[in-house]
Parts: structure tokens; C-alpha cells; sequence
């Protein structure tokens, strides 16, 4: 039963389809499958895929935005059954894409896992300069800054998150983990960052290592 449902959740995304995803979410719940798993291996994991088609040309940017509004319909649901007790324990992460860049649908997904998995998370949205990242990481006193970055042209702006931090005297309060089309792990060694994520699974693996969990 549980590979069928997480199945459900998985063909769901891929065809774009909401309330199939919102359905196959309140299936899951009703039959206690953890909604963390069911994030990860249907929704999450249908999401990849779809990007990966996209990468390949055999789907459309259309495509794709359908398949992310499935994935949120259920994950509506899915997130909602979290325990309470997890919540705010993991730590707290600003997270953001960078200046220039409007990319945010990985973003937004590793958000959601990584709120899944415990952590407070202050999502900064799209197109977001150095300073904001710094300020909101300082007002809500944050352990990990993660930056996002989908475009090779707006990849530099994370080199200027870390110099703000060294620049403030604070850049040993915060870990800064880094994700993104456009970056590498060679690149985030370059910049001074934490940790490069390759996908979201990874991303939320992270994220724990530098919690030290």
C-alpha cells in the first residue's frame, strides 16, 4: 500500500495534475504514511524527474509549472501533518535565490523539505541582494544562510554574501550552504561557502551535517 501511494503522489506531478496530488496526499495521511517519506519519495522525486525531462527538452516550461503546482497541492497537505514537536528543533535557515536571478522552483522545494525535516525556515523568495540575506539571518538569528543560484551571470552574488559576513565580523555565526544550477562544489570551495547541495535531498542532508545532527 505504501509503494502504491507513494506512486500516486510520484505520476501525480508528472502529470501536472493537482487534485489527483491532493487526493493521493489525504490517501497517505489516512493510512499514517510519514509525510516526510511521502515529500521526499513521491512529490520530491516526481518534481526531479520532470526537471530532468525539462533539462532534456522533452517536456515545456508549461509542463513543469503544472508539475510544480501538483507537487505543492499535496505537499500542502503533507507538511500539515508534521509533528509539532519537530518543528523549530533542527534550526533556523534563511534561504533565498540570488540577486538577478528569478529562479525559484528549486528553492522552493528545498524550503519545503528542509521545513519537513524540522528546521524554521524564512524563505527570502527570488532576486535577493547580499545585504537582505545578512540582515534576515541577523534578526532572526539564524544558523545557515542558503543561496540559491540558477544562472552563471548571477553565481558571483554569493561570493558577495560571504564577503558581507566577513565585512560585519559575523561570518563564523552563520553556515552558508549553496545550490543551484549554475554552482558546483568546486565553485562553493572557491567562494568560501560550507556546502554545496546538488538536489534538495541533499540540500536537507546538509543542512543536518552543519547542525551537527
Amino acid at each position: 500500500m505504501c509503494e502504491e501511494l507513494i506512486k500516486k503522489l510520484y505520476n501525480s506531478v508528472l502529470e501536472g495534475d493537482e487534485e489527483k496530488s491532493r487526493k493521493a496526499a489525504e490517501e497517505a495521511v489516512e493510512k499514517g504514511i510519514d509525510p516526510v517519506f511521502a515529500i521526499e519519495h513521491g512529490l520530491a522525486a516526481g518534481l526531479n524527474e520532470m526537471g530532468s525531462k525539462f533539462e532534456r527538452g522533452e517536456v515545456f516550461l508549461p509542463d513543469l509549472l503544472l508539475s510544480a503546482d501538483a507537487m505543492k497541492a499535496g505537499m500542502d497537505i503533507l507538511l500539515a501533518k508534521v509533528p509539532k514537536e519537530m518543528s523549530q528543533k533542527a534550526g533556523v535557515i534563511v534561504i533565498g535565490t540570488v540577486e538577478g536571478d528569478i529562479h525559484d522552483m528549486g528553492k522552493s522545494l528545498v524550503a519545503a523539505l528542509l521545513s519537513a525535516a524540522g528546521f524554521q525556515v524564512h524563505d527570502l523568495g527570488r532576486d535577493v541582494k547580499a545585504m537582505n540575506f545578512v540582515k534576515k539571518a541577523e534578526e532572526v538569528n539564524a544558523n545557515i544562510i542558503a543561496a540559491s543560484a540558477l544562472m552563471s551571470t548571477t553565481a558571483p552574488f554569493i561570493r558577495d554574501i560571504i564577503s558581507l559576513l566577513k565585512d560585519k565580523q559575523v561570518r563564523d555565526k552563520f553556515k552558508v550552504i549553496i545550490g543551484g544550477g549554475a554552482v558546483t562544489k568546486e565553485f562553493a570551495e572557491l567562494v568560501g561557502a560550507d556546502g554545496y547541495g546538488q538536489n534538495a535531498t541533499e540540500a536537507v542532508r546538509l543542512a543536518k551535517e552543519a547542525m551537527g545532527t
